[in-house]
C-alpha cells in the first residue's frame, strides 16, 4: 500500500505538471493555417506562458471544491477498486489548505477531522523557515514554464471553438537534442501532444498529452509506461484567469518492475470563489 501511495502522489504530480503545459497526438480536421492573419506558433506559446503565470498567481486568491475519483483497473479496463474524495480547498493566512469533506460518500472519521484541525493550526502559525520552504516548492512547480519554448517544438495546425471561445490549436513535440535538467527533466523529453490556446487572452483552454517513452519515478519505485494519457480542461474565471475544470490521468505503470498498475484518476473542480469575498477563508 505504501508503494501504491507513492505512485499515486507521483502520478498526480506528473499530471499537474504536464497538463499545465501541453499535448497529445489527436490529429482532427483542423482548419488550414493562414500565415496572413494567424500569429507564429512560438509567439502564441510565448504569450500563453505569460498568461499562465498570471493565472497561476491569481488562482492563489480563489477557494473551490475538488472531487478526486481514483480508480484502479485490471488489464481489461474493468474497475477493481475506487475511492472518491471531496475536498474544500480553502485559504489559511493566504496558504492553500485541503479540508476533506467526504470520503466515499461518508464524512471524515474523527481521527481524520482531528488531523485536519492540527494541520490547520500549524498553518496559522507558519514559521519564516516553513514559509521559505513552501515558496521554494511553489517556484519549483512553476519552473517548467520557463523552458517550454526550448524544450518543445510547436506547430500551429489550425483553429477550433471550444466552450464558445475561439482557440489556436498547436502540436508540441520534444525538441531534438534538448537536454532538460531539474525537477521535471524526465517528463519534458517524454511527452508530446496538443494545446488549445484562447485567441483573446492566450489562456490554456485544453491540453491533451501522451507519454511517448517510459520513465521511472520515486527512485525507480514506479515506472510510468508509454501510452499513459493526460487530459486537462480549463475554465475562465474572468479577468483572463484560467483554472482547471477537469483533469484526467490514465496511467500505466509497473511497481518495482513487477506489479502492473492501471490508474484512471479524474479530478473535477467547481464552486470557484474569490477568497476576498470571505468564502471558506480562514484567518489567524
Amino acid at each position: 500500500m505504501e508503494l501504491l501511495a507513492k505512485f499515486r502522489i507521483g502520478a498526480l504530480l506528473m499530471a499537474a505538471t504536464a497538463s499545465s503545459a501541453l499535448f497529445a497526438q489527436n490529429k482532427g480536421s483542423d482548419k488550414p493555417q493562414n500565415p496572413s492573419n494567424i500569429p507564429d506558433a512560438r509567439q502564441i506559446v510565448g504569450q500563453s506562458i505569460v498568461a499562465a503565470e498570471h493565472s497561476w498567481q491569481a488562482r492563489n486568491e480563489y477557494v473551490y471544491i475538488e472531487r478526486d475519483e481514483d480508480r484502479r483497473l485490471d488489464s481489461a479496463g474493468k474497475v477493481q477498486s475506487q475511492n472518491v474524495d471531496v475536498t474544500r480547498m480553502t485559504l489559511i493566512n493566504g496558504i492553500r489548505f485541503e479540508q476533506l469533506m467526504e470520503h466515499n460518500g461518508q464524512v471524515p472519521s474523527a481521527e481524520d477531522q482531528k488531523k485536519s484541525g492540527l494541520d490547520a493550526e500549524k498553518l496559522k502559525h507558519e514559521t519564516p523557515e516553513e514559509k521559505a520552504v513552501r515558496l521554494q516548492k511553489d517556484q519549483e512547480n512553476r519552473s517548467f514554464l520557463h523552458v517550454l519554448l526550448e524544450a518543445f517544438d510547436f506547430r500551429l495546425v489550425g483553429e477550433e471553438t471550444l466552450a464558445g471561445r475561439p482557440t489556436y490549436v498547436l502540436e508540441a513535440t520534444p525538441h531534438p537534442g534538448y537536454r532538460a535538467s531539474g525537477k521535471y527533466a524526465k517528463l519534458l523529453s517524454r511527452v508530446e501532444g496538443k494545446l488549445w490556446v484562447d485567441q483573446q487572452d492566450f489562456g490554456w483552454v485544453k491540453v491533451d498529452g501522451e507519454v511517448t517513452q517510459s520513465f521511472s519515478m520515486g527512485l525507480f519505485v514506479a515506472r510510468v509506461q508509454r501510452g499513459s494519457h493526460i487530459i486537462l480542461e480549463q475554465t475562465c474565471l474572468g479577468d483572463a484567469v484560467w483554472a482547471p475544470k477537469r483533469l484526467e490521468v490514465r496511467a500505466s505503470a509497473k511497481i518495482l518492475f513487477l506489479k502492473s498498475l492501471e490508474l484512471d484518476r479524474i479530478l473535477t473542480y467547481s464552486d470557484y470563489r474569490a477568497a476576498a469575498d470571505g468564502a471558506f477563508s480562514v484567518k489567524k
